[in-house]
């Protein structure tokens, strides 16, 4: 019964782990190693940005923040890359919903010329079905 009580208490209920007995955490021993080669100091600031891939870069070029690539900066802010990505996500998203509602206006008409040729896949099928009985049947009297 204790254990029940132990596992079903408010602390665990609240996310605060169980230990046990021992209330102590574990120490953290820093490491230092004395044989680590000495690094070069790197330069205390560095302009905030993001250097942009040369993907990124056709983005930035397509997206119209910049007339060529050559005019994009070796850094450019993470708010401009973001925007850009973005920008040319909603165009891919625009151009697929325009490619699917063409492709289904060109479906509905190709259906309506075969409805006045007076083709159906149901007339279709049935003489398809029919070829394949008289094949059967022929290779039956063979």
């Amino acid at each position: 019964m204790n254990f029940v009580r132990s596992r079903l208490s408010a602390g665990s209920l609240f996310g605060q782990r169980v230990r046990g007995m021992c209330n102590k955490l574990p120490e953290v021993k820093p490491d230092s190693s004395p044989a680590a080669p000495a690094q070069e100091p790197r330069p205390s600031f560095r302009p905030p940005g993001y250097k942009p891939s040369n993907s990124d870069k056709k983005i930035l070029v397509w997206t119209g923040r910049f007339k060529s690539v050559e005019q994009i900066p070796e850094t450019v802010s993470f708010e401009t890359i973001d925007s850009a990505r973005n920008k040319i996500r909603v165009k891919a998203a625009y151009a697929m919903m325009a490619l699917t509602i063409g492709a289904c206006v060109f479906m509905v008409i190709m259906g309506k010329k075969a409805a006045g040729r007076n083709e159906s896949l149901t007339a279709y099928n049935l003489e398809k079905k029919a070829k394949w009985r008289e094949e059967i049947e022929k290779e039956k009297t063979q």
